[in-house]
């Protein structure tokens, strides 16, 4: 039997590269928090989830940004929390959750992926707060920029938004109930 030179591949391994090929860029590694079923998660900034495996989704915000969707018929939804709202530069080949248009492309391919419509699906926005102190004479504004992004993409992907709390100068936490759809949302105090 002779042994096959490892640079020919099989047809069927062939087709399976071209299959991997046409199939989105994949995500970097961390970004997609994995969840096990009934429990609570944590997304860290950067992070997404997207499903309806843990009994909630949570997160913590200053500056950065989440975005809660929820599918009220099929009782599904999700979470992204970005720090950015958009990269300095493309030179990354992977998408990265910490940036605003990233996450939320990866939130609505998942939406696309179960047979959804970005449409169908309530949206809450929070965070955005202004963080850093007062006596600073140059503050990058990270806050308002974030907040001004969820708002275009919310918009632009046509989420029914029903809740929001933006701005400030107070963190906030969120959380998903992913039984019931229900957003919490707590300012916390300075």
């Amino acid at each position: 039997m002779r042994s096959r030179l490892p640079s020919t591949p099989t047809p069927r391994e062939a087709a399976g590269r071209v299959a991997r090929a046409a199939s989105p860029a994949p995500l970097p590694t961390g970004v997609v928090a994995r969840a096990q079923p009934g429990s609570d998660l944590l997304l860290m900034p950067g992070q997404l989830y997207f499903g309806n495996q843990p009994a909630s989704v949570r997160t913590l915000l200053g500056s950065c940004v989440a975005i809660t969707l929820w599918h009220p018929k099929r009782r599904i939804g999700g979470m992204c929390h970005y720090l950015l709202p958009d990269r300095n530069a493309i030179e990354a080949t992977l998408r990265d959750g910490r940036y605003a248009a990233e996450a939320v492309a990866m939130l609505v391919e998942a939406i696309a992926h179960v047979g959804t419509r970005p449409d169908e699906y309530e949206a809450h926005l929070y965070g955005g707060a202004d963080t850093l102190p007062d006596h600073l004479t140059h503050k990058p504004n990270v806050g308002v920029r974030n907040i001004e992004i969820g708002w275009e993409l919310v918009d632009r992907h046509g989420f029914q938004l029903m809740g929001v709390d933006v701005g400030d100068d107070v963190p906030r936490s969120v959380r998903l109930d992913m039984r019931s759809g229900e957003v919490a949302m707590r300012r916390s105090e300075r």
